[in-house]
């Protein structure tokens, strides 16, 4: 239905399209996304069949983040809420931690890889949810920042750990402590964002991509993220053991077979 807020397409070859889709509000955050968003999470990586997740939108923005008018209103930064989320600092609390910090986390997970393609302007918790995709492509028009200390607020869903891990803790601390908007040549040169081409080209672009993880071996893709996303929680000596595992893992593999068999044959 064309009238939700996430709109989730599973492909037959195995690549798996979010869209945020509330145009008309930037995309900023609602009840319905936030809870249809986290539960397509889920449903990419339980699904044996999917492989890749690709995470865009509709319209001009890839997302303005918390919606500003349902702020204003005093009802919180999730639109169209369904419960009281704002009355007191519990529940403001719990307004994090029940609804958006549930991605995060859920995006913290999962081994597969996941693509955002920032199709427009991505402000705030906009931005912060592109940052918890593994590689980011992003329009050439796009404008990009961290807004929250414009409003008074701290970043709440995670921009604060996924930021200074691609940019550095000082160039993380200047976009958080001004807020400023940065144009995409910046966000390449400082590693927020990896691939910039124009708005008619990104999804394209980042669709080839997925297409190109997806012929790999999946098993052993995982296997790579995982080592690669926990380099900084272990030492070394856990770090080598981690992966000796792998390897003795992927090498009974029937895609290793096969690969190793044309290997033999070229």
């Amino acid at each position: 239905m064309t009238d939700r807020h996430i709109l989730f397409e599973t492909r037959d070859d195995g690549i798996a399209v979010l869209t945020l889709n509330r145009p008309d509000f930037l995309n900023s955050f609602s009840h319905e996304m936030i809870s249809d968003w986290h539960r397509y999470l889920i449903e990419f990586d339980e699904n044996p069949d999917l492989n890749v997740l690709i995470v865009t939108a509709k319209g001009r923005a890839f997302s303005a983040g918390g919606d500003i008018k349902a702020l204003a209103k005093g009802e919180g930064f999730i639109g169209e809420p369904k419960e009281d989320l704002w009355s007191n600092a519990f529940k403001r609390k719990e307004a994090l931690w029940g609804n958006i910090q549930k991605i995060a986390l859920k995006m913290e997970e999962i081994d597969k890889p996941v693509l955002s393609c920032i199709n427009g302007a991505a402000i705030g918790a906009g931005l912060d949810m592109a940052l918890m995709c593994d590689i980011r492509f992003c329009a050439e028009h796009a404008k990009l920042g961290e807004g929250y200390i414009n409003l008074g607020l701290v970043p709440g869903d995670g921009g604060g750990y996924f930021l200074p891990k691609l940019v550095g803790i000082p160039k993380a601390l200047e976009m958080l402590w001004t807020g400023d908007r940065i144009k995409t040549e910046e966000a390449l040169r400082i590693g927020l964002v990896d691939y910039v081409y124009p708005a008619e080209e990104i999804f394209d672009r980042t669709m080839d991509f997925a297409n190109v993880l997806n012929s790999k071996p999946q098993q052993t893709v995982r296997m790579m993220k995982r080592l690669v996303k926990s380099h900084h929680k272990v030492d070394l000596r856990t770090h080598l053991d981690m992966v000796s595992s792998h390897m003795a893992v992927v090498t009974d593999t029937n895609e290793y077979i096969e690969l190793l068999e044309q290997m033999k044959k070229s």
